[in-house]
């Protein structure tokens, strides 16, 4: 699995996090939303396709994956709204799971999944956004439910925090 740290580069998402973690900016969340899926569309397949335009033929690169946008119920839902916003022509997979202590001291977790709907993923660009990863159980029962409907040709994790790997 390859990790994209994307606040250890330089780019226009450090501007981005600045502005989540401004208090004045905060409660602009579509904001941030868009922008995470501006940047995570970077790494797709494009194509020149020609367009006519009123003054002549113009060359436009368009995205070529075939996407199918996933969140996790319901923690995820407002980071998807943001994602579809900007994906428009996406599928669309929805898993339920949420994750309960098995012990009093709370370190054992369970992940309990309720329900699972997605459509084909055969050679699809599976995006599946969730607000916070702490410790990845929800997000790695909820890829693996999704997998009973195919194999992506690439998956995309996207958390807005996340805890450094152990």
């Amino acid at each position: 699995m390859e990790i994209h740290n994307l606040a250890e580069h330089n780019s226009l998402l450090n501007q981005f996090m600045k502005e989540i973690r401004d208090v004045n900016i905060q409660r602009d969340r579509m904001r941030f939303r868009r922008n995470l899926a501006l940047e995570i569309s970077k790494t797709f397949s494009y194509k020149a396709e020609d367009v006519q335009t009123p003054l002549a033929t113009a060359s436009v690169n368009t995205l070529q994956d075939k996407i199918v946008l996933g969140t996790i119920f319901r923690a995820g839902l407002p980071l998807y709204q943001g994602f579809l916003n900007m994906f428009d022509e996406a599928e669309n997979a929805f898993v339920s799971a949420y994750r309960s202590y098995k012990d009093e001291a709370h370190t054992e977790i369970e992940i309990h999944r309720e329900y699972m709907a997605a459509p084909d993923l055969n050679g699809k660009t599976l995006i599946l956004v969730d607000p916070m990863l702490a410790t990845g159980g929800s997000m790695d029962a909820s890829y693996k439910a999704l997998l009973a409907n195919g194999q992506p040709k690439r998956t995309e994790l996207v958390c807005a925090i996340a805890t450094p790997m152990a």
